[in-house]
């Protein structure tokens, strides 16, 4: 049954990725690579919450892998990367947490005992600085792997240059 689920969950993420695509008007030859990076990435996500791990780090690791898989993918359908990686990650924006802090804040504005207003402060802050760490994590995550492989012109890197580059020169300093 949790695989079902899990499924279910795959497909609703990629037409989440696939939905904003299509808002942005992206060109229709990347439409089912988005669906399958923003699936994977939102995947990626759940699997590191279920190990786990923090919002913030499951966040950062599914938007590390939509980073690298839109350099690929720019190379094999001939458009930016942002095409691909900012559709896929929206998804994975923290909604709720943004949510729960504007409903915190408009609570304190008229709240007049002293322990409520605290325990309100607390809970809006709290939410507040989740959703800014995992929107960090996420522009992080899809931004680092464009950013550490350019050279020039996307055209004109490979992806393998920058690994081989990284692991010579490990060698080179052992």
């Amino acid at each position: 049954m949790e695989w079902i689920v899990f499924f279910e969950t795959w497909i609703w993420l990629g037409f989440a990725a696939t939905g904003f695509a299509i808002l942005f008007n992206v060109p229709p030859r990347t439409l089912w690579v988005i669906f399958i990076m923003g699936a994977l990435g939102g995947t990626v996500k759940l699997i590191c919450l279920k190990l786990g791990m923090n919002i913030i780090l499951s966040s950062l690791m599914g938007a590390l892998l939509i980073g690298f898989l839109s350099i690929r993918a720019a190379h094999l359908r001939h458009s930016p990367p942002f095409v691909f990686a900012i559709p896929a990650v929206i998804p994975m924006v923290p909604g709720a947490f943004t949510y729960r802090m504007m409903l915190g804040i408009i609570h304190l504005t008229g709240e007049n005992d002293h322990a409520v207003f605290l325990q309100l402060l607390q809970e809006t802050v709290d939410n507040g600085l989740k959703a800014f760490f995992v929107l960090s994590a996420l522009s992080l995550g899809v931004s680092a792997p464009m950013l550490l492989s350019r050279n020039k012109s996307i055209k004109e890197t490979k992806p393998n240059k920058f690994l081989n580059k990284l692991f010579d020169s490990k060698k080179a300093s052992d």
